[in-house]
């Protein structure tokens, strides 16, 4: 995991966390992923005012829109980090290009679903699967537009 992990974060400049995503990051004690000047974060939220952690930009207009904008400009890839609600919109969209997930061997019976209905279907493509120490699988697939 820690290879995949490196491997990942070496190929982001970019962090997009809904609000409550944030949140939870600021709870837990963590930057809110803002703990590297290398990394950008963006917090999208209709309700938060001001965001009281340096580096992280809170953004108030339309996620697609900002989104698609973001892309455009030169740098590496985006991150959408937790977020179900920021993810079902980008999905809505089209301006996610892949997704990549661990499953833990755990049933929790209860807790945020990973993704909402983004009103249309989205398929994948496998790019990569495979199983990790404890019987984590990581999996990554790119969206076929």
């Amino acid at each position: 995991m820690n290879a995949i992990t490196k491997k990942y974060w070496s190929s982001i400049d970019t962090i997009l966390m809904g609000r409550k995503t944030w949140a939870d990051a600021i709870r837990r004690g963590g930057s809110g992923g803002s703990g590297s000047s290398k990394i950008r974060t963006y917090v999208f939220s209709r309700t938060l005012k001001k965001l009281d952690v340096p580096g992280a930009e809170l953004v108030r207009d339309d996620a697609a829109d900002f989104v698609h904008d973001l892309k455009s400009e030169k740098g590496k890839g985006i991150c959408v980090m937790g977020g179900a609600e920021l993810a079902r919109s980008l999905f809505e969209a089209n301006v996610i290009d892949e997704v990549g997930m661990n499953v833990h061997p755990v049933l929790l019976g209860v807790g945020v679903p990973m993704f909402l209905d983004p009103r249309h279907r989205v398929a994948l493509e496998l790019i990569e699967s495979r199983t990790i120490d404890g019987g984590c699988v990581y999996s990554l697939y790119q969206v076929k537009q």
